[in-house]
């Protein structure tokens, strides 16, 4: 028997619910009130609309105290929501304000864990120039030079290879329609970002800002002058 795609493709005929699931790309964990307000609907709404992701394995759910926090199950899902966002139309823009956020994101977001956007592609683009990474199939493989580079960064890819995941699949983003690194490394890499202080996540967004810091740290480490 093939898998029911009809159940999956009937979850996301609903655009609150996909709505959820976008928001939900960022990586956190989040109330069924914060849901709400990003999907400009009611909690009891979200409610429902989360009640069905969870029941469909979408989205899972913890308790702390008397609040429930809800999060996209895994990466797989987070992958399979860009893949689909990829392929889909371009959103209606109907206020400059839609339309600034909108390049804000394409600018720099969240992908569940791992960074996104026009600033994901120069920093993989510019790590294959320099033979850091070199793409292969699905997956981004990293060179010698890349062992010596990363290791520079603190960062273990020793450890990050005996995770439960995907080292370094190539990730498609759905704004560039081009690939940038995804899986255990591009988590790596979000998460030194962030521990430098060279990018601040939004509350409530996908969106990244890149700070001072973060400007002169891609300069230094990544030879890139304007990002």
């Amino acid at each position: 028997m093939n898998p029911n795609i009809s159940a999956l493709t009937s979850l996301l005929g609903e655009k609150s619910r996909v709505t959820i699931l976008a928001g939900l790309m960022d990586g956190k964990f989040h109330t069924a009130s914060e849901l709400a307000y990003m999907a400009a609907i009611t909690p009891q709404t979200a409610s429902f609309h989360l009640g069905k992701l969870v029941d469909n394995n979408l989205v899972k759910t913890e308790s702390s105290g008397r609040f429930r926090y809800f999060q996209l199950a895994n990466q797989e899902v987070a992958h399979t929501l860009e893949l689909l966002m990829a392929i889909s139309p371009p959103p209606e823009i109907r206020s400059l304000k839609q339309s600034s956020q909108l390049k804000r994101l394409e600018h720099a977001r969240t992908c569940y864990d791992h960074l996104a956007g026009q600033i994901s592609i120069t920093l993989t683009k510019k790590m294959q120039s320099l033979e850091y990474i070199e793409k292969k199939d699905k997956n981004f493989n990293v060179t010698s030079k890349g062992e010596l580079f990363f290791k520079d960064l603190e960062i273990d890819l020793v450890a990050l290879s005996k995770k439960r995941r995907s080292f370094s699949h190539a990730c498609l983003d759905w704004s560039e329609r081009t690939h940038h690194l995804g899986g255990a490394l591009g988590n790596a890499l979000f998460e030194k970002y962030l521990e430098w202080k060279w990018i601040e996540s939004k509350p409530n967004s996908r969106e990244i800002i890149i700070t001072p810091l973060g400007k002169d740290g891609f300069r230094t480490y990544f030879g890139i002058d304007s990002i």
